[in-house]
């Protein structure tokens, strides 16, 4: 019978259980002799005994604890364990029918991103630059909040997605940091990505903070569609921020002004008859 070194293990443990109670008993007996023997020389022999099978037990208790404890630890620093060889399936499964699809489908629909990954400044903005200064490529913007109102620390008020129409003024905020004055600044908004506002110049808001783009146009200019406003830093883009606006903008209503106009008419005066 082969045994590993784990099953090895856990038989002497169990074989120096048993061992501990057969000292046991047997020093039990031995001193219950020694008690019942008139003889001194006899009695001291019995005893002796019974302490020598009490130290063999404890002898034997430790072994068992040592073996149970520590056994296979100790037993693998002198023998490496080795792997037990996996069974090989000597049944293997080959299918007899092949179905082959005799009907390819073609995608009608291409899913076309709505979302430039890297937008760039138009050439037209390109042409107005002016600043020499050498943009910071440590400085970094924040994510952009859009809302129709801000408070004194240009903190957005009730920040949104969806806007209604009317839209009114349009805020977005954000904070940045490792900026330089003087280097050249571009803000453009789109519209279902078309232009349609932009501002580019020389920034001016130190190195770090919190700042704002702002847009008011017209009420009627607040068409519905997908806004986007665009940061740029020299021709390096910085970040970007999206709302979408819902309803139909305000008709803008025609005044009718009256206006009264004189008329003066030159009666002739008769001349004198001769």
């Amino acid at each position: 019978m082969n045994l590993d070194i784990r099953s090895t293990i856990l038989t002497l443990g169990i074989i120096s259980c048993i061992a501990v109670l057969f000292f046991i008993v047997r020093a039990y007996r031995a001193m219950s002799r020694a008690r019942r023997l008139p003889f001194y020389f006899k009695k001291r022999q019995m005893n002796a005994r019974g302490w020598r099978s009490i130290l063999l037990a404890a002898i034997m208790a430790f072994l068992a604890f040592f073996l149970f404890r520590w056994g296979e630890p100790v037993t693998y620093r002198f023998y490496q364990p080795t792997l037990t060889p996996s069974l090989t399936p000597t049944i293997t499964l080959t299918p007899t029918i092949t179905l082959t699809p005799t009907i390819t489908l073609t995608p009608t629909i291409t899913n076309t991103p709505s979302i430039t990954p890297t937008p760039s400044v138009p050439d037209e903005i390109l042409q107005e630059f002016e600043a020499i200064v050498t943009p910071n490529p440590n400085a970094v913007f924040s994510s952009l909040q859009f809302a129709t109102k801000i408070d004194d620390d240009f903190q957005p008020v009730d920040p949104a997605i969806e806007f209604v129409n009317p839209v009114g003024h349009m805020y977005a905020t954000y904070s940045y940091n490792n900026m330089l004055d003087g280097v050249q600044w571009t803000e453009i908004w789109l519209r279902d990505g078309v232009m349609v506002q932009y501002f580019t110049g020389r920034w001016e808001g130190g190195t770090g903070g919190y700042g704002y783009a702002d847009w008011d146009p017209p009420a009627e200019e607040w068409l519905p569609g997908f806004y986007e406003l665009q940061f740029f830093v020299g021709s390096d883009w910085m970040t970007s921020g999206y709302f979408t606006v819902l309803g139909e903008p305000p008709t803008p209503t025609a005044t009718t002004r009256q206006t009264q106009s004189e008329s003066t008419q030159f009666t002739p005066t008769p001349s004198p008859t001769p």
